[in-house]
């Protein structure tokens, strides 16, 4: 269950030790539900992407590669936060919010085929900004059963009042 928040002025409480900037150190966001990543997803991804290498699409020939086995784009790691993030947080009563960026993303371990992520997220700042707030979240793709992530991003949202 996502952790809500009400308005711009439920984001800018949110630990907040000045006028403008929040310090939310202890804003853990939470664990998503698990996601399974299966071959026709991964497949879609690369018909949507043009990116059709062996390592993603092609099972027998991935089982003999440096993986063992077919692996999910870098990038379809990524875009999953997209729905997993919206298991983390939800912000009530703002006219919009607009994903603004990526300050950072690295992809330090495979997802295969067949196995379960999820996200971990963790309020990083939480800045006013003009109509509105810009909020920081430390985002991790966890694979189940793995020590690694598979992606490490950190992400900023606007929302607006």
């Amino acid at each position: 269950m996502p952790r809500t928040v009400t308005g711009v002025a439920g984001l800018l409480d949110l630990g907040a030790v000045g006028p403008d900037t929040v310090n939310p150190s202890a804003v853990d966001l939470g664990h998503s539900s698990w996601l399974a990543i299966e071959q026709e997803r991964v497949n879609t991804f690369a018909d949507a992407t043009d990116d059709h290498q062996w390592i993603h699409i092609d099972p027998e020939r991935a089982a003999a590669g440096p993986f063992g086995g077919a692996i999910a784009h870098g990038y379809l790691t990524l875009s999953l936060l997209i729905p997993l993030w919206s298991e983390l947080l939800t912000v009530t009563d703002v006219a919009m919010a607009v994903n603004y960026g990526l300050n950072k993303v690295r992809f330090p371990a495979p997802v295969h085929v067949g196995s379960r992520i999820r996200a971990h997220g963790t309020i990083a700042s939480v800045t006013e900004v003009k109509g509105g707030a810009e909020v920081v979240v430390d985002l991790s793709v966890e694979i189940e059963g793995q020590d690694k992530p598979a992606c490490a991003a950190q992400a900023v949202y606007r929302f607006f009042a």
